[in-house]
């Protein structure tokens, strides 16, 4: 299980999106500083505002990604006032397609051997 993450520091008014496999491993490094140059040093009362439980780490990188690109205040609020917005996204999603794969080409993957 991997998630997505929002935290909000009400004393600097800013979100951090982020992923893990551990949350509470996570927040107690954002807490403790752990990362000397990270965002998240610059307060002390980060609180949880969502926390999104996605199939694996791709799915929570993506949607971190997502999210950052919006660079947006009020999409964030939105997402935490409904999560469901993040599994819209999830399922509009293009598949990644490697560049040199059968799939890149037009061409079918060969029947996997059994």
């Amino acid at each position: 299980m991997h998630y997505l993450y929002i935290i909000y520091s009400d004393s600097c008014q800013k979100f951090y999106i982020g992923e893990t496999a551990s949350i509470e491993n996570r927040i107690s490094k954002h807490h403790d500083h752990f990362y000397s140059n990270s965002f998240t040093k610059i307060a002390n009362d980060w609180k949880i505002v969502l926390l999104f439980n996605c199939i694996n780490k791709d799915e929570a990188v993506y949607l971190e990604k997502f999210i950052k690109r919006m660079k947006s205040k009020i999409f964030n609020t939105k997402i935490i006032d409904d999560p469901s917005i993040l599994k819209d996204i999830l399922s509009k999603r293009k598949s990644i397609i490697v560049p040199g794969s059968p799939e890149a080409s037009g061409l079918e993957a060969p029947p996997k051997p059994e």
